[in-house]
């Protein structure tokens, strides 16, 4: 009896396998130079609907934005290296007294890595699939090219990518215009861009906004590794 493993369609499935879980890490070298799309955005395209994404460098967007985004998002972003371990460790803490479940944390690194090469929604099996590319992520790009394409391929909406269509949608401008208070209603939305609309933001949302304003005019997240 034949093993299964000698089986042609086992080792096609295993070929496809091992080509799918390489495949992030071949593209994060070919997307050093190609703007990259993320995943919701090559689906919205394949599903035929409106796509709307500008691709504007880091160094046009306003320093508020960024820091809007940062302190918003990830303020520890120049201290990590794509994995907040530190952050880790209280959720893990705030579990254990609580008795309630881990609550995943994201930086702007793991986000880049979950746009580009994975799917949306809670899941363990991507948490642990995305780890490792993370960590490559960081090794082969600058930290500038990481912000830099997380702020070109964010969701702000349905089928707005990226900060320069979030601007002209939302505010009729463009994202080098932003003042403070708008780039503050953009980060604010990013958690979940569909229910929060920056152009028009609800109470609990102009509340969040007050909050991040307040704390990126008391200093912010430290920029220092964004030049």
């Amino acid at each position: 009896m034949r093993l299964l493993s000698s089986h042609p369609r086992v080792k096609l499935a295993a070929k496809i396998l091992l080509v799918w879980l390489a495949l992030p890490y071949v593209l994060t070298l070919v997307y050093l130079i190609v703007p990259p799309p993320s995943t919701p955005m090559l689906w919205d395209l394949v599903t035929g609907k409106n796509v709307q994404r500008h691709w504007v460098p880091l160094s046009q967007l306003p320093p508020v934005f960024v820091q809007s985004v940062l302190t918003s998002e990830d303020s520890a972003f120049c201290d990590h290296f794509g994995m907040d371990f530190t952050q880790i460790a209280k959720s893990i803490r705030k579990a254990q007294k609580t008795d309630k479940p881990v609550k995943a944390t994201s930086t702007i690194t793991q986000q880049t890595v979950k746009n580009l090469f994975f799917w949306n929604g809670r899941s363990w099996v991507r948490k642990v699939l995305e780890a490792p590319v993370t960590l490559w992520l960081e090794l082969v790009w600058s930290k500038e090219r990481i912000l830099e394409t997380y702020l070109n391929i964010a969701q702000w909406g349905d089928g707005v990518y990226g900060v320069e269509a979030a601007a002209r949608v939302h505010f009729g401008v463009a994202a080098r215009s932003l003042s403070p208070y708008q780039s503050a209603l953009l980060a604010t939305s990013l958690p979940n861009p569909i229910a929060r609309n920056a152009g028009r933001p609800g109470p609990a949302q102009k509340e969040l906004t007050a909050a991040l304003l307040f704390r990126t005019q008391k200093g912010g997240a430290d920029l220092s590794c964004i030049r």
